[in-house]
């Protein structure tokens, strides 16, 4: 079922909970320049080659969730602390163009239910496969 994939261009649950985990990296990275560095760039990544060449499959999925866990607490006390003004700050994204600090958090507050709902669609489609 972890590597099932429905179609060929589907990632497996496996590899959403990789993936999961590096776009969670990438938000520490995003938040920590925003708030340091308003204005300056943030950085964009091409996913699916992220999951061809960083060999998902044979990544540990306990590692990752543990990386997660950290990343996503750490991030959640700077925030928690953050003087109200900082949420104005803002930088450029290649992919999605202006973006502020609320706008990261709406992205990665969605980003991990977007990915669960997708697992229980991977998953449904393993159960129809086993009849």
């Amino acid at each position: 079922m972890w590597d099932y994939r429905p179609t060929p261009d589907d990632w497996s649950i496996h590899e959403i909970l990789i993936h999961i985990t590096d776009s969670e990296a990438n938000s520490f990275i995003r938040a920590r320049r925003l708030i340091a560095e308003p204005g300056e760039n943030l950085m964009a990544y091409d996913e699916m080659e992220w999951a061809r060449k960083l060999d998902y499959p044979h990544q540990s999925v306990e590692d990752a969730l543990e990386l997660f866990r950290w990343l996503r607490g750490n991030t959640h006390k700077l925030i928690s602390a953050l003087p109200e003004g900082t949420w104005a700050n803002s930088s450029f994204h290649p992919q999605n163009g202006p973006t502020t600090l609320d706008d990261w958090l709406d992205t990665y507050t969605r980003h991990v239910p977007d990915h669960i709902a997708q697992m229980e669609r991977v998953w449904e489609a393993w159960q129809k496969s086993q009849d």
